[in-house]
């Protein structure tokens, strides 16, 4: 008898500054699976919800807790328009988020937003 087994079922988890998305499953931590997309210089920290430096936060989607996060990191109110630490929930649903504190510097290289179209340069007038 042979067992298959099948793959862990993900959500999409799409980052708004980017554009860009991951796939995370709903038993992983939203900072595991953006670790995945291998942007260098994304802050890992404690992974355990006490630093503070993976800070999000979730615009639409849903997310449940793996544990507690640091009041020092993410205050009552933060909590209230949907800032969490991504160490410190998996998706439960679909999610799109924007990165915060000190997140926010990996995903704002000249590689991880395109640049804007510059304006063309005026031609100096002939006299």
């Amino acid at each position: 008898m042979t067992v298959q087994f099948s793959p862990r079922p993900t959500l999409q988890v799409h980052v708004a500054q980017t554009g860009e998305c991951y796939a995370c499953a709903g038993d992983e931590s939203l900072l595991r699976g953006m670790l995945r997309l291998g942007r260098r210089g994304i802050p890992v920290g404690c992974v355990n919800g006490g630093c503070g430096v993976c800070k999000v936060r979730i615009v639409e989607g849903s997310v449940r807790a793996l544990g507690p996060v640091s009041r020092a990191h993410v205050s009552a109110d933060e909590e209230a328009q949907g800032y969490t630490l991504a160490c410190r929930v998996a998706p439960t649903a679909a999610v799109r988020l924007e990165v915060a504190g000190r997140l926010v510097k990996p995903f704002s290289g000249a590689s991880a937003i395109p640049a804007r179209a510059h304006s063309p340069t005026t031609q100096p007038k002939e006299t």
